[in-house]
């Protein structure tokens, strides 16, 4: 008898009014930094019309929604101050405003501020990389606009989360501080409908943390609420496939086609156009039908 085939558990996603099905298709959230030090693109989409320039080239690359920050989160990164941020992406709230906003739009942000101003220009989602430790309020906030909140795991803060990052059972650990901030989270009103929760792949992690949440990837599943994963051009991939940044497309299209394949809904990606033919591949393993 042939084994079946891998499957992924479906997840309904509220935002705003609307609800979506998550999991028949693996979604792409373009990752736009508009920031000067990111490790990969820092200052290739600092300026307004870079910024907004990129914003309209993943969209048409195929994005499900554009994941927007101003303030970098690699390891050793400065944090920057709330207006500073805020000068970085409001060019493409903007830009997305007047386009109708054809695109969900995510606000990556720690600070309330931010994310309120982002809501405010018409952001569907707050990404919070802190999983509301750095800041409770994106919590309330969130609920107050109804709108879709992403808790990520991180241990420590981003100067300093990877030095010597220590687990003992790494998957168990994360699922657990990850299901402590959905209670938070549900403590300040928000709807367990609007929550996302990621693992944190490479914050906080050694390579050997991130090859094996993604291995048990599926065991986030327990948690109810769909996965969204970022291994896009990280530093784990260069250890493993020996490549600076610019060459680590291949590491990160193969580390998201294994992430679809255990169960993540979501993947936060640089490369649009390219991981919507390889996740076309991943869903029809999956069972979704091809799409035309």
């Amino acid at each position: 008898m042939a084994d079946a085939a891998p499957s992924r558990p479906l997840a309904r996603l509220r935002l705003g009014d609307r609800e979506f099905e998550l999991g028949r298709r693996t979604l792409v959230a373009g990752i736009l930094n508009c920031t000067p030090d990111s490790f990969f693109d820092g200052g290739l989409h600092a300026g307004p019309r870079e910024a907004v320039a990129r914003y309209h080239q993943m969209a048409e690359e195929g994005a499900d929604w554009i994941d927007l920050g101003g303030e970098s989160t690699r390891p050793g990164a400065e944090p920057v101050p709330a207006l500073e941020e805020w000068r970085r992406v409001e060019p493409v709230c903007a830009a997305a405003r007047r386009a109708g906003h054809p695109l969900p739009l995510s606000i990556d942000t720690t600070k309330a501020e931010v994310a309120e101003r982002a809501l405010d220009a018409g952001a569907a989602i707050v990404n919070d990389v802190s999983a509301l430790r750095f800041d409770p309020r994106l919590a309330a906030l969130a609920a107050r606009y109804r709108a879709g909140l992403i808790l990520m795991h991180m241990r420590g803060e981003p100067r300093s989360m990877q030095r010597e990052p220590r687990y003992g059972d790494v998957v168990a650990e994360v699922r657990d501080e990850l299901a402590a901030a959905l209670r938070a989270a549900a403590g300040r009103g928000v709807d367990e409908a609007r929550v996302v929760i990621d693992p944190g792949i490479g914050f906080g992690k050694t390579v050997a943390h991130n090859l094996e949440i993604l291995r048990r990837l599926g065991e986030f599943s327990l948690l109810g609420r769909p996965v969204m994963v970022g291994c896009s051009r990280k530093s784990f991939i260069g250890a493993v496939c020996d490549a600076p940044p610019p060459e680590r497309l291949e590491g990160t299209l193969a580390a998201h086609v294994a992430a679809a394949l255990a169960g993540a809904h979501v993947v936060r990606v640089h490369d649009v156009a390219a991981h919507r033919r390889a996740l076309a591949l991943a869903d029809a393993l999956l069972g979704g039908p091809p799409e035309s």
